[in-house]
């Protein structure tokens, strides 16, 4: 019985955390993968044998005296011989695929070599040297050719926004974190070492958010009536999560997919959506389409308030748009597969001609000289160290 109690609770210790995590940390059950639908199943057989095993061995122990009963106790006994091996074979499953999910969720570093199982934002560091990725499994940097991971827990970002003295997000913690989930919306001055929290801590999480680069002013799309924000709908703040304001949101009429701050003008926000751009030039309450181009999947500022647009229109696109006169010209961009689109897009502050762009499926890029050539940094969300 001990070697069945030490079975258990070594069971135990190696089941992945995102079995327990995608509940906890409220991601949609859609993302949990099958590896984890098996290994549930194991570890329901193995506690199922672990039960009958212990159920026909009382059973067994307590025919020992029974004389007459000796071909009961033969085929129980061939029972219990079943039911142990069935719990080994079961933790042999166990451990096998656990391991192999463990090592397919974190994301690795190792010998210059990367995985992102998700992407979740893009922006360039305060000093313009990294560029950040948040993913599922917290900040990842490339700069100079090299990947690497930045300090601080590795927290599921969402909604993450750059700033002139660090980066807003919303989200998730990392598992075994002592914070409370979902973050609400925070803040970090030091590339997520330390993370303060401004608003709605523990009580929902936004996925879609913009922040201005130098205004600060914040913008969400709020998904549910909180203690905050009484109604779904475009919400924003400009004095960093004290009070909010409702926007009106006149002139949109699907639902937005991704949205954009202006760098230094509170009023000025971009929303893009199935069937264009809008603008607004004071504060969401009133919008105008200037950009009819298929599904508007990315937007960003960059620091002297030109609007970059990803889309797709039949192929994946990137144009950059003024938002003072609304002329757009599209500019080059690598060919990029016929199912795939621009997902984020991230304009350095220090230098205009530096440009990232991450794909649905997590091919990302990178250009120095304003898009006229790009460096693949990232396939299928395999980091490649060029250097």
């Amino acid at each position: 019985m001990s070697y069945f109690k030490f079975l258990f609770f070594s069971d135990i210790a190696m089941l992945p955390r995102k079995i327990f995590a995608h509940e906890e940390m409220g991601v949609p059950q859609s993302k949990v993968t099958l590896s984890t639908y098996v290994l549930i199943a194991l570890v329901l057989l193995f506690l199922l044998c672990l039960s009958f095993y212990l159920i026909t061995k009382k059973k067994i122990h307590s025919l020992k005296n029974a004389k007459k009963k000796k071909e009961e106790k033969q085929q129980l006994k061939k029972i219990l011989r079943r039911l142990k091996w069935g719990s080994i074979l079961s933790l042999i499953g166990i451990v096998t695929i656990g391991s192999f999910s463990i090592m397919e969720e974190k994301l690795t570093i190792n010998d210059g070599r990367t995985y992102l199982e998700h992407v979740h934002g893009l922006g360039y560091s305060t000093d313009g040297k990294r560029l950040i990725i948040p993913s599922h499994h917290g900040l990842v940097t490339y700069s100079d050719g090299h990947w690497d991971r930045a300090e601080g827990e590795n927290h599921d970002y969402m909604g993450f926004s750059v700033a002139a003295d660090g980066f807003y997000s919303s989200g998730h913690p990392a598992p075994g974190s002592d914070k409370k989930n979902p973050f609400g919306i925070m803040k970090s001055t030091d590339e997520g070492k330390n993370l303060k929290m401004l608003d709605l801590y523990g009580e929902i999480d936004f996925h879609i958010m913009g922040v201005g680069y130098q205004s600060q002013a914040i913008y969400v799309i709020n998904p549910e009536p909180n203690s905050r924000m009484k109604f779904v709908g475009l919400y924003y703040s400009l004095n960093e999560t004290k009070t909010w304001t409702k926007s009106k949101m006149r002139g949109i009429s699907e639902e937005p997919t991704t949205i954009a701050v202006h760098p230094t003008n509170k009023a000025i926000l971009a929303l893009g959506n199935q069937s264009g751009v809008y603008l607004s030039y004071n504060y969401g309450q009133n919008f105008k389409k200037v950009l009819s181009k298929g599904q508007i999947t990315s937007l960003v500022f960059s620091k002297d308030g030109t609007l970059f647009v990803g889309g797709y229109d039949h192929k994946t696109y990137l144009l950059k748009l003024n938002v003072e006169n609304n002329r757009s010209f599209e500019i080059n961009i690598p060919r990029i597969a016929q199912d795939d689109a621009i997902a984020y897009l991230a304009v350095s502050s220090k230098n205009e001609k530096q440009i990232a762009f991450t794909t649905f499926k997590k091919d990302i890029y990178i250009s120095y000289d304003q898009a006229s050539t790009w460096l693949k940094i990232a396939e299928q969300g395999k980091g490649i160290s060029t250097k």
